[in-house]
C-alpha cells in the first residue's frame, strides 16, 4: 500500500484531488476520528501541493463535516458516526448481558475475515505495528501483579484493532471502530472473568501468541483459524462460567428454604 507521504500525481494538486487523496488516507485509517492532521507545512511537503490547494481542499473537507478546524489547533478528523453513547441500541447491547455473546459471534465473523486478509495484504509497516502492539499486551500480561483489568482490556483491543487495520477493508476497520465500546465490554467481561483463571489465562495468552505469528508470517488460513479459534473457546469459557454461576444460585436458594 502506498504511503500516505506520496505525492499526489501532477494532474490531481487540484483542491479537488487534494481533498479526494485526503478521503483515501482517512478511509484507510491513517487519519482516525478525532486525530489532529499534519501541519499546513508539512502536508503540502509531503504531498507536493501548494498551500492554496491544500487550504482549499480542506475546505472542501470542511463542508461534507469530514474535518473540523479550530482555532489554534489545527484540522483534525471529526467523529464519522453518530456519538456511540447517544444511541439507544448501543445503550441496549451495553446494559443487557446476553448480548456478550451475539457479540462474540459478531467479532468472530468480522475478526476472522480481518486476521486472514491482515495476513495476505499486511505490509511491513503493519507488521511492525502488531507485534508492537501484541509486545505491549504480552509484556504487561506476563509483568504486572495485580492486573489492571480495565488496561489489560484496552492494551487487548489495540492488538485486535491493528491486526484489523492492517486488513487494508476500510469499511471493516470502520465497522470495527464503530464497535469501539461494545467491544471493549466483550475484551473486558473476558478478562475479567477468565484472567484469573491459570488455565483460560494460559489459553488466552497462547491463542494471541498464534494469532500474532499466523499474521506476521503471511498464513491467511492460519490466522483465520486461530481468530475463530479464540473467539469460540473464549465464549464456550464464558457461558461455563454462566451456567456454574446459575447452579450456584439455584442450590444456595434451595439451602434457603431448608433454614
Amino acid at each position: 500500500m502506498a504511503s500516505w507521504s506520496d505525492e499526489i500525481p501532477t494532474g490531481r494538486r487540484t483542491p479537488e484531488g487534494v481533498a479526494a487523496r485526503l478521503e483515501q488516507l482517512i478511509l484507510d485509517g491513517v487519519f482516525r476520528p478525532g486525530q489532529l492532521l499534519p501541519s499546513e507545512r508539512r502536508l503540502c511537503d509531503r504531498l507536493n501541493v501548494s498551500r492554496a490547494s491544500l487550504r482549499e481542499g480542506l475546505r472542501i473537507l470542511r463542508s461534507k463535516g469530514i474535518i473540523e478546524t479550530r482555532h489554534g489547533r489545527g484540522s483534525m478528523v471529526a467523529a464519522l458516526l453518530p456519538a456511540r453513547e447517544q444511541s439507544p441500541l448501543m445503550h441496549l447491547f451495553r446494559d443487557h448481558p446476553r448480548t456478550l455473546f451475539d457479540l462474540l459471534e459478531v467479532r468472530a465473523l468480522l475478526e476472522g475475515e480481518s486476521a486472514r486478509l491482515a495476513a495476505s495484504r499486511g505490509t511491513p509497516a503493519d507488521r511492525v505495528l502488531i507485534t508492537r502492539r501484541y509486545r505491549e499486551l504480552a509484556d504487561y500480561a506476563a509483568s504486572a501483579e495485580p492486573i489492571d483489568v480495565e488496561r489489560l482490556a484496552r492494551l487487548d483491543h489495540a492488538f485486535h484493532l491493528a491486526v484489523s487495520q492492517a486488513s487494508h477493508n476500510p469499511v471493516l476497520v470502520h465497522t470495527l471502530q464503530s464497535l469501539t465500546d461494545l467491544l471493549l465490554n466483550s475484551v473486558f467481561a473476558s478478562v475479567k472473568h477468565l484472567y484469573h483463571r491459570p488455565g483460560p489465562r494460559e489459553m488466552i495468552n497462547r491463542q494471541h501468541a498464534r494469532l500474532h505469528d499466523a499474521v506476521v508470517q503471511g498464513k491467511p488460513a492460519l490466522a483465520r483459524r486461530v481468530a475463530l479459534e479464540h473467539l469460540s473457546s473464549i465464549g464456550e469459557l464464558l457461558r461455563e462460567i454462566d451456567a456454574e454461576n446459575e447452579r450456584l444460585e439455584r442450590s444456595a436458594m434451595r439451602l434457603e428454604e431448608w433454614e
